[in-house]
Formats: structure tokens, sequence, C-alpha cells
């Protein structure tokens, strides 16, 4: 005789909120009262539902990954049917299964551009990053160069939050509390025009001097010993970082020259989030290495990519000692049901042409935001490239002072009211919500933001 399932109720959940769970980036003692998290129920589209039937758009998609939206049942009837079929197998050694293996196909194929060869499957985003920083140790000692073992990445950096990841980290939040870190890594300045300590204003001039500052360390490191370059094609966690468009280009040719690999963090641009189908592709880059997530599947089941070009793999495969062994992986490395989930997902974003939507849908969002900063006396700057959008918010916009995190916390939580999700970061206002939207959803979001502004704010 079967015990009857215990249903949780919405008095229930309520009643535990935070009780029991550690949530991340974020002090656990406010959320026991003044700052109880937001319980989410359900999603269909665009649109989120949480437990007292407060429905409302998600202008944050997610987590920046639910990108075809919620509730596709494409996905779900791919999900059920490799289920039915097998739900998990090791891709461990000499071990495989059809989804692993027509996945890491489909994405060679689309990355045939930036001559991707080969997919190593891992869970997340952080565990694509932490891959990729292996991989590009494994290959320098795979071909010989075994001092090449130095990570340069940028300030304002997001890279995840294992050990490797946090290290290459350019935010202080996600590094000190976890110090010591990993040794061997270096940060050089990043392109951000609305705050550089150069005073530089030239968009071009800011992408130059920061492309010199990677050769110069470089240089300074000693080039024989630096392994990689990571760095995100837009800067997302970081405070949505738009680079001049000769920045990329620039760090490819600084990378070339000293033979350093560069590897493009694609986890929240890729597949489509920039208006085109990848970040690197944005700015016209080959990159060495690619790390996915998010977008991969749109978050139905957990997966992460981390793919190498040709020169990466042929490294690996003309090695003939235990150098060339990659001795990394997860249990849940190429899990069937997780690439059953990405190969739908992914027939959705070419079928639905969903980079191109991004781009457009981008560009309208943006006309309708950027005069907020004519409007409004808190903010300073509005920018973004695609669907990645950010409103930075200034207490001062002559001394471009940051406004405080609370501030940024009250137009979120009013915007919330007002129908639209939107993620406060800090002084920032992040805006990424999935790539099917319409204009007039995006309009649902502006109209909620304006009403929180003009509760909140002054005139400028």
């Amino acid at each position: 005789m079967t015990k009857d399932k215990t249903v949780a109720t919405p008095e229930f959940i309520k009643e535990h909120n935070a009780k029991h769970l550690i949530h991340p980036m974020m002090h656990q003692a406010p959320l026991q009262d003044a700052m109880r998290p937001k319980i989410m129920s359900q999603g269909e589209g665009v649109y989120i539902t949480d437990v007292d039937g407060n429905r409302m758009v998600d202008g944050v998609g997610g987590l920046w990954n639910v990108n075809v939206g919620y509730g596709r049942p494409e996905i779900k009837q791919a999900i059920m049917e490799q289920l039915d079929q097998l739900h998990y197998s090791t891709i461990f050694a000499n071990m495989s299964n059809e989804p692993a293996i027509e996945l890491s196909h489909k994405l060679t194929q689309m990355l045939a551009p930036e001559n991707m060869t080969r997919a190593f499957f891992s869970s997340g985003g952080s565990d694509a990053i932490e891959s990729a920083l292996r991989l590009a140790r494994v290959y320098w000692k795979a071909v010989g160069q075994r001092d090449r073992t130095k990570f340069i990445s940028l300030l304002g950096g997001y890279h995840g939050t294992h050990f490797g990841g946090a290290s290459v980290n350019g935010n202080t939040a996600f590094r000190r509390n976890f110090e010591p870190l990993l040794p061997g890594c270096y940060h050089v300045q990043n392109p951000y025009l609305y705050r550089n300590p150069f005073g530089i204003t030239d968009h071009a001039e800011l992408g130059e001097v920061c492309a010199r500052q990677l050769e110069q360390q470089i240089l300074f490191q000693g080039p024989d010993t630096v392994a990689a370059f990571i760095a995100e094609p837009v800067q997302g966690a970081g405070g949505l970082i738009v680079p001049p468009p000769n920045f990329w280009p620039r760090i490819r040719e600084v990378c070339d020259k000293y033979d350093v690999l560069l590897i493009s963090d694609e986890v929240v641009t890729g597949f489509g989030r920039t208006g085109t189908m990848f970040g690197a592709r944005t700015w016209g880059v080959k990159p060495d290495m690619m790390c996915f997530a998010k977008g991969i599947n749109s978050g139905y089941v957990p997966l992460g990519a981390t793919m190498i070009n040709e020169k990466v793999e042929a490294g690996l495969l003309n090695n003939e000692d235990s150098f060339g062994m990659v001795m990394h992986g997860y249990t849940y490395s190429g899990h069937p049901v997780a690439c059953a989930a990405a190969l739908a997902n992914l027939d959705i974003v070419e079928t639905e042409n969903l980079p191109e939507k991004s781009g457009l849908r981008g560009d309208y969002f943006l006309s309708r935001i950027a005069p907020f900063v004519d409007r409004f006396a808190s903010v300073g700057d509005v920018r973004g490239k695609g669907l990645m959008l950010g409103i930075e918010l200034v207490a001062d916009k002559a001394t471009k002072a940051p406004h405080s995190p609370a501030f940024a916390r009250q137009i979120s939580d009013i915007a919330q009211k007002e129908g639209a999700m939107v993620r406060a970061t800090a002084n920032k206002l992040i805006l990424s919500p999935p790539l099917i939207i319409t204009e007039e959803e995006i309009d649902i979001i502006v109209d909620a933001l304006d009403v929180a502004f003009s509760e909140i704010d002054q005139p400028a």
C-alpha cells in the first residue's frame, strides 16, 4: 500500500519560505523577514505567475536563460520521449549515448564558422568555464609548453562560481569571501565607456587602450607563461558593459601575436542573446574556445558545453603521453535528457530565427528606455546589445556617484507590482527577457518602469 503524496499548499510554501533553503547571491538574514523571496509558481511564454496569482512579464528571462520561453511543448515532448527511452547514461571513457553524440555534431555544425570541432558537456555555466580553464592547461601541457598556466581576464567580468571561475572573475563581491583563490590569475581594465579610469569618452580609443593593457600584461607576465585570456563578448553580471566594436578584434590580434588562447564566455551571450547567434560572432571574432549554458536549452534541464577549435583539438589528439588525457568530467556530462532538450531548443532558435528577432526587439527596447536618461534624475546611463540591456542608476549625474542597491530594489519591486519582473543588482537594473518577446510585451515592461521611476525618482 502506497502512502498518499503530501501536497504542498500555498500556505505551507509561504510558511517555510527561506527557512531551510540557502539562497545564492544573498545574505540569508534579511530573507527571513524583510526580504522574503518571491515565490514563482507557473510560467507560460514570456509570463510568470507567483503563488498569489500575480502574473507578470519576465523581463529577466529566468536568469538570462529562458530564451525560447516557458512551457514549450516541443521541448517537453523531447524530454518525455527521452525519459521513456533512456533517462541516464555516462559518457566517461568509452561510453556514450545518442543525444550527446547528436548534440555535439549539431554544435560543431552551428559553430563551423568559428572552426569549433569538439564539445565537452557539463551541468551548467560554471562547469563550462571551469572545464575551459582546465582544457587550456591540458592543451599547453599536451603540446610541451608546460609553463603556460596563467589566465588573464577583465575587471568587471563574471565567470561563474567554481574556484577557477571565481579566480578569473573581476568583481570583488564574487571573490572576497572565498579567498585565497587560484594563483596565476590577473586582470586588466574592461572597456567601460560610462566609467573608466582614463576619462576616455571615445569608444574606439577606449577599445584600443584596453587592448594595449592586455598586451602589456602578457608581456609583463611573460608570453610563454600565459595560457589564455577569457572574457564575455558583452559583460553581463558585471553591469551590462557593451565593448567598442574594435575591442574584440584587437584582443584577437594580441592573443595571436603571443600565441595566447582566447576563451569566449558565451554562457549568457550564446544562441541569440546579443542579436547574433553567438556573442563573439557579433564582433566578427573566432575564439579558440567557447563556453555555453543558459540559452543552450533555455533552462529546461541543466546543461553546459565547452567547445574547442581545431587547434586545441590537434594538440590533444597528437599528444602521445599522459598529458594528452582529459582527466576531467562530471557525472552528468552529456546527460541524455539535457541533450535531448537542447536539440529541441536549438531547433526552435533556428526555425524561429530568434537571433534576428533578438536584435530587432533589442533595438526597439533600447529606443523605449533610452529617453529615461533625460527624464529621470537617477538614470545615469542606458545601454545594451540585442536583448541584453541595462539601466545604471546614479545619485548624482554630474559625479556619476552610484545610487544605492536599496533604490534599485525599490524600482524593481514597484515594477513587479505593475506587471513586470526586472532584476536589480547593485546600482543597476538588468533586462534580459525571453527572445520570443513581442513589442507589446516590451511596452508592458517599459510602462512598469516608467511608473516606478515616476513614483520614487525626481525629474531630470
